[in-house]
């Protein structure tokens, strides 16, 4: 009979494991078993065996299962017979030492083992559990954690001796390079390249993470043994139960007590100390990261459900001693865990499991706690490209998702690595030679930017509490994780990087005046130009930071020096961008102010747009500089172009700014604004606006101001003025002063610049007109007649221009019509 599930396709890796599980446990044991029973064996040479088994724990266990073939069975008859006496006596063992520690049948204690020969062996308490034979079911899987203790032992044992003589023969390799075989009966030859440690195991797959979840099992089946006789709660799901089922129990922990292992000659070992040992030594295993996003997700979700399950014991000094024993062991154990040394660059980390031991430990053995949580910070398969060159997301994670086999699960690892991280931190929030020491690693082994700074959050959240006192270690430890964030995303792109700049700010706030003079005066290793002038130094010198630090008169001087340096290095380096802010934080300051006029002034012709000018122009005439505005303006207006359609573009604003800036300042100003204007704007309608507002008043009369701007703060402070009016006229202060003419400069050549832009653009919308648009082309030679009679023959002129278009465009009958009814 084909053992083969009817879903799953041919070749697959759950059909290999399901055709392996027929031949194991119903082609193997099963027979052999039924036939030992009829004929007792009192067993082999120098063992022991109970003759008090049941048939509940013996034969009738191994009739449960279809008996299929037999062939083979002489190969194996010494080991299934070993085997057939661990499943049928609670008592058995040996009383001569076996002096084999490799492929021994019992350890030092003389307990059963049972070593695998390739075949997953927990398939086979798997099959007695589902088939109700809960006592051979933990006989078994008493005797395969004792086996996995003692291949851990050794592996253990072989990793020191090779370290030994490593040492005394003076090799120079590197300990991360040195491969030494990772289990009792691996017989591998020390490479240059680090252990494979699956090849070692006898498992083709890492032990959490397998399809079959055998850690899972064994786990299940001893804790099973220990829960409270009296506890409601339901046992345990077993890996072959139906699934789909709803779990309507599932927030109520199971309880547990400690039941002795029948026939043990270790007081201290009981079957829930033997599930908590297996579920530490199959979470601790170095496992490679298995191919494909499904498997990776299944090796995460086994290892958090078996955490869970572990944290819903209750600790005490028996499983506490446990915990201990197995960190120890994992921290020395070499390649063969995931927390030894030598471990292969494609290894899962160990950050979950990590966690959990920190925290089970850290109120028992503190320094044993920190230990595994240090050990386990590190990331392999990043820092073994961590010199790569990544200008996307400014860490090498992008890297790794590309290669192959891919890390699906490489952003939940990196989460994981951060938390465990945050855990230690605000753990070790009190010592500051633990905490620098954290620091330290988090800084070494996080190669995300974001993750960085999640952890820098972390860290300032737990420093300050809004109830409590503060941590100024923590929070120094959190700025210098900022300070790195900083320097890690600013030559890449990172959408947080804002968010970053703000917080760091308030971090240095937090931390004191020196922190913010450090990132002030160190700025170009941590912020662009334009962040340095935006949101840290006007950030700084606001009045709500000074306020809340309570400075010193001197402090404040101090503050203000470092941002006026900062502003004039940042506008050296960026004129178009820093410019503005710059003046900002030097205006209390006249020789640096000055300075920085002089570097926007330098950048005007060949760097700023005009845009750019006319803000810091404004910004100028705001603060009372109106000279220097007019002169920025100027150097704006250069770049600005307006062709004969644009009466919609934004700088129109900024050239009506601009001209009333000129006509109220003076005569000469206008006059030197207007050849400007004229040469590069087109648009009739922005000229006949400007036309009519600088006839209105005299120039230089429309408010009192010092003459000349004689020094070089343009002397007393001009007023701020806003030139709104169109049609009214605004009330002359000077007496007798007349307002400008049309008929003599500056005006006429304003004038004659108007009507010529009327002319053109009137012939140029008559060459793509369309009737829809006819009532707006009617309205606009309403307003270039307005113009034209300002002219002295002004009326004559757009006579001719009528006249001229009546012949020129007599095709367009109804336009001519409405021309003619309106205009004569």
């Amino acid at each position: 009979m084909e053992f083969v599930h009817p879903n799953l396709p041919p070749g697959s890796n759950a059909v290999v494991y399901l055709s392996r599980y027929r031949a194991v446990v119903c082609d193997e044991l099963i027979p052999e078993l039924e036939d030992s029973q009829s004929e007792r064996n009192p067993g082999i040479h120098g063992l022991d065996s109970s003759d008090s088994s049941s048939d509940e724990d013996g034969g009738g266990a191994y009739r449960a299962i279809e008996n299929n073939t037999s062939s083979g069975r002489s190969e194996h008859v010494l080991d299934n017979l070993h085997l057939k006496h661990i499943l049928s006596s609670d008592t058995y063992c040996s009383h001569v030492p076996d002096s084999s520690l490799t492929v021994g049948s019992f350890n030092s204690q003389g307990q059963p083992l049972w070593h695998v020969h390739g075949e997953p062996i927990f398939t086979r308490v798997d099959a007695l559990r589902s088939h109700g034979h809960q006592g051979a079911a933990l006989r078994l899987a008493v005797a395969v954690v004792r086996t996995m203790k003692q291949q851990q032992l050794v592996a253990q044992r072989r990793w020191h001796e090779s370290q030994q003589q490593q040492h005394r023969n003076g090799a120079s390799s590197s300990t991360a390079n040195l491969a030494t075989p990772c289990t009792s009966r691996c017989t591998s030859a020390a490479t240059s390249t680090p252990v494979v440690p699956n090849s070692c195991t006898g498992w083709g797959d890492g032990w959490v993470g397998h399809p079959l979840d055998p850690v899972g099992c064994l786990f299940d089946t001893l804790a099973d043994a220990s829960l409270i006789p009296d506890d409601q709660t339901p046992r345990t799901p077993s890996y072959f139960d139906p699934v789909g089922v709803e779990d309507t129990s599932a927030s109520i922990p199971p309880r547990y007590h400690h039941v002795p292992v029948i026939g043990s000659r270790d007081r201290s070992e009981t079957y829930l100390t033997l599930a908590v040992e297996v579920a530490l030594i199959g979470l601790g295993q170095q496992r490679i990261m298995p191919a494909g996003l499904y498997a990776q997700e299944k090796s995460c979700k086994q290892e958090d459900k078996l955490i869970a399950k572990l944290q819903e014991i209750e600790l005490d000094n028996s499983l506490v001693a446990v915990l201990r024993r197995q960190a120890i062991v994992l921290l020395e154990g070499g390649p063969s865990s995931g927390l030894g040394l030598g471990i292969h660059p494609e290894s899962i980390p160990m950050h979950t499991f990590a966690r959990f031991l920190f925290l089970s430990l850290l109120n028992y053995y503190p320094d044993l706690a920190y230990e595994v949580g240090l050990r386990a910070m590190r990331l392999p398969i990043l820092e073994e490209h961590e010199d790569a060159d990544d200008p996307v997301n400014g860490n090498v994670s992008s890297l790794v998702l590309s290669r192959y086999p891919r890390w699906f699960t490489l952003g939940h690892i990196e989460t994981q690595q951060c938390t465990l991280a945050s855990t230690m931190l605000s753990a070790a929030k009190g010592e500051v030679l633990r905490l620098r020491t954290v620091l330290e690693s988090a800084q070494r082994h996080i190669h995300s930017s974001s993750h960085l700074f999640k952890l820098a959050q972390d860290a300032f959240r737990f420093a300050t509490p809004e109830n409590g006192p503060r941590h100024p270690t923590l929070l120094s430890v959190a700025f210098e994780l900022g300070l790195q964030v900083m320097r890690m995303t600013l030559s890449s792109l990172n959408w947080r990087r804002r968010e970053m700049v703000r917080w760091l700010v308030t971090c240095a706030t937090e931390v004191g005046v020196e922190a913010l003079v450090s990132i002030m005066q160190n700025w170009y290793q941590l912020f662009t130009p334009t962040e340095a002038t935006g949101p840290v130094a006007t950030t700084i010198m606001s009045h709500s930071t000074i306020m809340r630090l309570n400075l010193t008169f001197a402090q404040q001087e101090e503050l203000s020096g470092c941002a006026r340096n900062l502003a004039l290095q940042c506008a050296t380096k960026d004129p178009p961008n820093c410019a503005l802010n710059a003046l900002t934080l030097c205006e209390n300051e006249a020789l640096a102010f000055e300075t920085a006029y002089q570097i926007v002034i330098d950048a005007a012709s060949h760097i700023m747009t005009s845009s750019q000018l006319f803000t810091i122009a404004r910004y100028m005439e705001h603060r009372g500089y109106p000279t220097r505005a007019y002169k920025l303006a100027m150097l704006a207006m250069k770049n600005v172009h307006l062709a004969y359609n644009q009466d919609t573009h934004p700088a129109i604003n900024d050239i009506h700014w601009a001209c009333a800036l000129s006509h109220s300042l003076g005569k000469s100003e206008l006059t030197n604004m207007i050849p400007l204007l004229v040469k590069n704007v087109q648009c009739a309608t922005v000229l006949s606006d400007i036309l009519r507002r600088c006839s209105m008043t005299a120039p230089g009369i429309s408010c009192p101001h010092p003459p000349g701007g004689a020094t070089p703060a343009d002397g007393a402070k001009h007023h701020h003025h806003h030139h709104h009016h169109r049609s009214s006229s605004r009330g002359s202060c000077g007496g007798g002063v007349k307002p400008l003419s049309y008929d003599r400069p500056p005006l006429r050549q304003l004038l004659e610049a108007a009507v010529a832009a009327y002319v053109n653009t009137t012939h140029s919308r008559l060459t793509h007109i369309s009737p829809r648009h006819y009532g707006d082309f009617i309205d606009f030679l309403g307003k270039a007649r307005d113009t034209f009679i300002l002219a002295h023959d002004g009326h004559a002129q757009f006579t001719q221009l009528v006249e001229n278009m009546k012949v020129a465009y007599k095709g367009k009958k109804k336009l001519m019509f409405l021309v003619k009814e309106r205009f004569g």
